[in-house]
């Protein structure tokens, strides 16, 4: 699928991947993206994606991507304003990490992982990001139907791609019970997905990034990451978020690749 020309959508785009992925596709030669995060950071984002550009590509977008209204509102005004969006990155995440079950040392009570704190990390983890997905294709499903079009015909050029953004943590890590199975969850939504959105001409993958210097990774220490991380990582050192948004481009140009791609820097963390 061709980058070139093309609408795209990133959430998350505030920093970290979802950044350095709106830069990649800008100097790919993208007609416009939609940069869409909570923080006001996500205009200073864009603003630098212009200049770097040296033309208006970025249209930021402040606002919370669980929200219903506020999804449909960017695309909306992007398909008004560019034309439908076709590639689709929900890169927004967030870690609540905590131990499943632990013991208090005063009472000698267990403590489990609170319920609300699980809710939450599988709502922005898991759930807006298949439907920020499935906002693309069922606009491209109503495009397609609207101009009399049945079943995508693999002579025509791909439709869509979403690109779903998964962690070396779906193999399971210690203390993060929640993160963890939502990114296991996206695999199984990415596959589903793929298997019915492939009629209307749209495909999936999942990008499983080791840890990358980001906010996120960051915000763990950096004795944690020195004692916990690089020694369990290949490369012994994290990996830069411009080169999971290279690996991104890489999935979404090569239309051979709709599965799981591992970007982990070899992490091989011992049990």
């Amino acid at each position: 699928m061709e980058i070139r020309d093309r609408v795209a959508v990133i959430t998350g785009a505030g920093g970290g991947i979802g950044q350095a992925v709106a830069a990649e596709l800008s100097s790919r030669g993208v007609k416009a993206m939609a940069l869409v995060d909570m923080s006001a950071q996500v205009e200073e984002v864009a603003a630098k994606t212009n200049r770097a550009a040296g033309r208006p590509v970025a249209y930021a977008f402040m606002g919370d991507a669980t929200n219903e209204d506020f999804r449909r509102h960017v695309y909306d005004e992007m398909a008004e304003k560019f034309g439908p969006p076709v590639i689709c990155i929900p890169a927004a995440g967030i870690t609540r990490d905590s131990t499943a079950v632990k013991i208090d040392k005063e009472s000698g009570k267990a403590i489990v992982y609170p319920l609300d704190r699980f809710r939450l990390v599988v709502e922005v983890n898991l759930i807006a990001p298949v439907y920020w997905a499935m906002e693309m294709v069922a606009r491209i499903a109503e495009d397609r139907t609207k101009r009399r079009m049945g079943r995508w015909d693999p002579r025509e050029n791909v439709q869509g791609t979403v690109i779903f953004i998964g962690s070396v943590s779906s193999r399971g890590n210690k203390g993060q019970i929640a993160y963890s199975a939502t990114k296991r969850g996206l695999e199984g939504a990415a596959s589903t997905l793929m298997s019915e959105a492939i009629y209307y001409g749209v495909r999936c993958a999942v990008i499983h990034p080791g840890y990358t210097n980001t906010p996120m990774v960051q915000a763990l220490g950096q004795e944690y990451i020195e004692k916990r991380i690089l020694p369990a990582t290949q490369l012994r050192r994290l990996i830069q978020p411009e080169e999971i948004a290279d690996a991104i481009c890489f999935l979404i140009s090569n239309s051979a690749v709709s599965g799981e791609l591992w970007a982990d820097a070899g992490w091989h963390p011992s049990t």
